[in-house]
């Protein structure tokens, strides 16, 4: 694979054939993530953890996909952990810290930052996020959620309809998303957002030049109506300099009263979490937890597996990992949560 040894620092790195081998090795890797399975394949490798923007989910999946892995990690979240807080220069950090550990995880509230840190040091880093910029790992496993999905459902994604919603301006699963979308055919993007929070235009010209339909519209209802997907996303507070300035009209709620009016049967809402669930809050609402359609969990269960897949293929493992999984003999559950049971029923 071409990714052996290599940076992940952009969804830009994947092409259609990247896509679906690490879709097939996710798969073999799912038993290892829940704990069904073992193995140690990088026994001995230690993974280093650098989050200079504050991260709980994200953060504790890449450290659970490197032991599944057999692999140590060592973490450090917050500037004030760093030399850099004495002056030292991101490029040193990068070049001294980088020499203490097979890979490393770095996310950055900097969009350039996570570059400048690539150049320092030839130990593999995986963006783990760049302020506004992107999230590479997000969204391949938003591309296997959502395979996986339309597989069940007898669809495509060649041909579908994607409804974007929310903070498509700062949010970078979204920029990710589509670049890895855009590798597809014949997709219909409608980008429901208010104008401030609007979709750079760099993503919309890259699906644009490869004959992708765009459409931008401020009416949810018409933008989710013919959607076989929903990727709503929060607006992200934390890249507003006031408080005021991300007013946000709660004609961009979605609720099980709009999806049943509106959506189709076969359909997937997907989120990238976490979501605000407090009442009143202007983002996906809990109460469409128990509809079969939204895929928020099964999505962020299979966060583990596919880093767990890029973290073996960057470190060149993962034509080895097959033969390396053995039984486990502890107790594992047979659904991730109490409310996978109808779902996993439904899927088979």
């Amino acid at each position: 694979m071409k990714l052996k040894g290599q940076h992940l620092l952009s969804s830009a790195q994947f092409d259609i054939d990247t896509l679906n081998y690490l879709y097939n090795l996710i798969d073999i890797l799912v038993p290892v993530a829940r704990g069904q399975l073992q193995t140690d394949i990088l026994h001995g490798a230690v993974m280093g953890s650098l989050f200079f923007e504050a991260s709980t989910r994200t953060r504790l999946s890449f450290d659970a996909a490197f032991m599944r892995l057999g692999g140590s990690v060592s973490n450090t979240t917050g500037v004030s952990f760093s030399s850099i807080v004495k002056g030292e220069s991101l490029e040193d950090t990068a070049r001294v810290i980088g020499g203490y550990f097979d890979v490393l995880v770095v996310r950055h509230q900097e969009e350039q930052a996570i570059y400048d840190i690539a150049t320092a040091t030839n130990c593999p880093l995986i963006n783990g996020g760049n302020g506004a910029g992107e999230h590479p790992t997000q969204a391949l496993l938003d591309m296997y959620t959502l395979n996986a999905e339309f597989k069940r459902m007898d669809k495509q994604i060649n041909g579908s309809t994607i409804a974007m919603v929310g903070d498509l301006r700062h949010g970078r699963t979204v920029h990710s998303l589509m670049r890895l979308l855009s590798l597809y055919k014949n997709i219909t993007f409608n980008l429901v957002a208010p104008n401030f929070l609007s979709m750079p235009d760099k993503f919309i010209q890259l699906a644009g030049d490869l004959g992708h339909t765009i459409i931008q519209t401020e009416n949810l209802q018409e933008g989710i109506k013919a959607a076989d997907m929903i990727y709503a996303t929060r607006v992200q507070k934390e890249r507003f300099a006031e408080a005021g300035d991300y007013v946000y009209s709660d004609a961009f709620r979605i609720n099980a009263a709009m999806i049943n009016t509106y959506c189709k049967k076969d359909m997937v809402i997907m989120h990238p979490l976490p979501r605000d669930a407090r009442e009143g809050a202007n983002d996906l609402s809990s109460d469409l937890n128990a509809d079969t359609r939204l895929a928020i969990f099964r999505q962020s269960d299979a966060g583990v597996p596919t880093r767990m897949a890029l973290f073996a293929t960057i470190l060149g493992v993962d034509k080895d990992i097959a033969k390396s999984l053995r039984q486990s003999s502890w107790f594992t559950p047979k659904y991730s949560g109490p409310q996978d049971a109808p779902w996993y029923k439904m899927r088979s």
